[in-house]
């Protein structure tokens, strides 16, 4: 039983839910712009919505990935927490993108670095482990 894994879980519903909410947010703004599918291009709201959207998908195998192996291999509550702090800097970068692009990065740097903390921390203790023959 996964149990152990509550907070991960959690985090991982989480961020899946922010994903779908940017992907309603294309939608809102496709019906905005009255821009039909399949066409993506036409009006800054649709574009940006959609990049948003994409990029979020873009680093969603990486963060799931590390988020789960980080909780694994590491320690549970602090990967849960760093998931957060990448949830929030989606979100940032969502807010800060759709206003302007140029307001993105902050946003972008959050997520970025809770993502390949994860990730790299996970690699880490893998490999730590596989040195040492166990622990």
């Amino acid at each position: 039983m996964m149990m152990e894994h509550r907070w991960t879980a959690l985090v991982t519903i989480l961020a899946l839910l922010v994903y779908l909410f940017m992907g309603i947010q294309v939608a809102r703004a496709r019906g905005k712009s009255g821009i039909d599918a399949p066409a993506m291009t036409g009006d800054p709201l649709l574009e940006r919505a959609n990049r948003v959207h994409i990029n979020t998908l873009e680093w969603l195998p990486l963060f799931l990935a590390g988020l789960w192996l980080f909780a694994i291999y590491w320690n549970e509550l602090v990967a849960a927490g760093l998931g957060v702090v990448w949830i929030i800097g989606r979100l940032l970068y969502s807010a800060g993108y759709m206003a302007d692009p140029a307001k993105r990065s902050m946003g972008y740097l959050i997520q970025a670095l809770a993502g390949l903390i994860l990730l790299f921390g996970a690699l880490g203790r893998i490999v730590y482990s596989l040195a040492t023959g166990g622990a």
